[in-house]
């Protein structure tokens, strides 16, 4: 193919690599969570939830991307008008320096003052606890779903199990009718 003077490249084209977009970590996204507190439906009754948003610092930010946190001990506290998060842990970032942060400090959780006010109400009466059920990101942020949560009993535990069960049987039990 005779090359044009009046353009000098026209012959040469290089190819061009399109690149496969990277894609972007599911926890980062906030299409999965970053912890679960499985433990928390199986010991307490759950009712209200509520979303809060956690003062973390930056290695804490990047330790629950990389899916260090944990949150079944951990509960909710409320105090002097402000709500924090105790007992969760979220460990230390792989390529931190000695400033990474501690595991287990406490965290404050962020609220508008009518929530805070809800929940002192709700939290008075007896037998009533904040737990967190999960953490997760929302436009890059961490956020935290708090629930109000009363203590099951070891018979309510049982009986949880047997209408599981029960329920599960009877699914199975549709399921062979259908097949037949």
């Amino acid at each position: 193919m005779p090359r044009s003077l009046s353009n000098p490249t026209a012959a040469y084209q290089p190819k061009t690599v399109t690149a496969k977009p990277k894609d972007r970590d599911p926890v980062a996204a906030g299409q999965r969570d970053a912890a679960q507190n499985r433990a928390a439906s199986h010991n307490y009754f759950l009712t209200d939830r509520f979303e809060a948003g956690v003062a973390l610092r930056g290695t804490e930010v990047k330790s629950i991307r990389e899916g260090k946190a944990n949150l079944k001990d951990s509960y909710g506290l409320l105090k002097d008008g402000e709500c924090f998060l105790l007992n969760a842990h979220i460990g230390p970032f792989s390529h931190g320096n000695s400033m990474n942060h501690e595991s287990l400090r406490t965290r404050k959780l962020l609220l508008h003052k009518q929530e805070v006010r809800k929940l002192e109400a709700l939290t008075r009466q007896k037998g009533y606890t904040l737990i967190p059920t999960r953490l997760y990101f929302r436009n890059g942020r961490v956020k935290c779903e708090l629930a109000l949560a009363k203590g099951k009993q070891d018979w309510d535990k049982r009986e949880t199990e047997r209408r599981r069960e029960a329920d599960k049987e009877a699914r199975a039990a549709v399921a062979r009718s259908q097949r037949r």
